[in-house]
């Protein structure tokens, strides 16, 4: 019988990042991805399949790094596991000594009469489907996107720009509702329609509405919205089968159970990325958190302590830390946000700031920068930040994902040395993390 030291299920980021620093930790060890994908795809690059991309396969995961450090790539399906051994959907049984289970999560199909109409679609992850999702956006006159986070919004953006006419309806009051501050979700709400998208917030869609075909949405007020094509993106559930299998301890909304260094119940075998459950670092509680960056962070993690405690986990818990562009601004985030304090009721105070990402702000390029930081009162840590402009952004929500991380204080904060530079940076008589972090001092008192 075939058998590999490490086997990771899971060709995802999460699962390509266990294997590459397992591959770096332990060059001895004998190393297979397994994966039902032929051609996988870059999970954060599917909005941009509807405009920016030209084509779907211009968002492939490649195989290159893996091919090039001795990784095995084996396109199956587990059905079953027994012991130390994996029984696939061609027959083969494959022996492992340590297992990774980084199976991803599958898009949320809502409770809505109607939604099995043809013309419904949902973000998946898989080629082919996206393949036919890309041409029936491209064919479609009017498109209704159900959900108001990251990639519902992100989706409408693209469509926007490929000219199409867009609703998106929320549930929630306000746009990004699980990830940002109530101030920022009514500006992109606001950019949204002055590009022609019609915006529905504390709106729930009861039916899809049509014969077979879908011809538009009913809401709650009993108003209907008419479409050709309607785009779900209510989130995704952790893929839980071969846990359920293994008799793993899971979450049905979560998943997975693991402790600090994301080890299951079961000895030897570890579950990182979408499938995994995450722990709030403030709270310890569990929560929905499913990005790129933390499952890549977790299967490094894994990858290095596999056979040993090699690498200790400092920072326990999940912090999140997102960024977007929707109508050519960005927004950024990471650690709680004001409306999260409030619900854990944090003694906190807030900083603002606003300039430009360049100095003088008339430089060509220059765009504007707005930082709100949460400090905790009597702690004096950084506990999130948010942040809207240019490009910059990106970076930005980095710098503070680091400060929080650290447990930086105001006063660390208030005199960090940077380097600046007109072309790159916000001058440094008014660099906003800074500005906003002497604002919160102030408030101190």
């Amino acid at each position: 019988m075939l058998k590999f030291n490490v086997i990771v299920i899971g060709g995802g980021p999460a699962g390509v990042s266990a294997a590459l620093s397992a591959r770096n930790t332990y060059p001895d060890k004998t190393i297979a991805i397994v994966r039902k994908e032929e051609i996988p795809m870059i999970p954060c690059g599917i909005p941009y399949l509807f405009h920016s991309l030209a084509n779907v396969d211009d968002n492939i995961l490649p195989d290159k790094p893996l091919i090039k450090h001795q990784i095995e790539v084996i396109i199956d399906e587990v059905v079953d596991v027994q012991e130390k051994t994996l029984r696939f959907i061609s027959g083969k049984e494959i022996e492992f000594e340590k297992l990774v289970l980084a199976v991803g999560s599958s898009a949320f199909v809502p409770q809505i009469k109607g939604i099995e109409k043809e013309g419904v679609c949902f973000v998946k992850k898989e080629r082919d489907y996206l393949i036919t999702l890309k041409k029936s956006a491209h064919d479609a006159t009017k498109i209704i996107i159900i959900g108001g986070g990251f990639i519902g919004l992100e989706v409408a953006d693209e469509l926007l720009k490929a000219e199409k006419n867009v609703v998106v309806i929320e549930t929630l009051d306000h746009l990004l509702p699980l990830a940002m501050d109530v101030e920022f979700g009514k500006e992109i709400e606001e950019n949204l329609r002055e590009q022609g998208a019609e915006v529905y917030t504390a709106t729930t869609v009861v039916e899809i509405c049509g014969d077979k075909k879908v011809e538009g949405v009913k809401i709650a007020s009993g108003e209907m919205i008419e479409g050709d094509l309607v785009i779900v993106a209510a989130g995704y559930r952790p893929n839980l089968t071969i846990a359920q299998k293994m008799g793993l301890r899971y979450n049905p909304r979560f998943g997975i159970i693991v402790d600090e260094y994301l080890r299951t119940s079961e000895k030897d075998i570890f579950a990182i990325g979408d499938c995994a459950a995450k722990r709030s670092s403030f709270t310890g509680e569990y929560y929905k958190l499913m990005l790129a960056s933390t499952a890549m962070a977790e299967g490094r993690l894994v990858g290095s302590n596999l056979y040993q405690m090699r690498v200790i986990r400092k920072y326990l818990g999940a912090l999140g830390s997102f960024s977007t562009k929707i109508c050519g601004v960005s927004y950024g985030v990471s650690g709680l946000t004001e409306i999260e304090a409030q619900k854990m009721g944090v003694d906190y105070v807030l900083g603002t700031a606003e300039t430009f990402d360049r100095h003088p702000g008339k430089l060509p390029g220059a765009s504007k920068l707005f930082v709100k930081l949460i400090f905790s009162k009597y702690s004096h840590v950084l506990m999130g930040g948010e942040v809207k402009g240019g490009d910059s952004v990106g970076e930005i929500v980095n710098m503070l994902a680091t400060m929080i991380q650290n447990n930086m204080t105001d006063m660390e904060i208030d005199t960090l040395q940077i380097g600046t530079h007109p072309l790159l940076t916000p001058s440094p008589v008014a660099y906003p993390i800074i500005n906003a972090t002497a604002e919160a001092i102030l408030k101190m008192v």
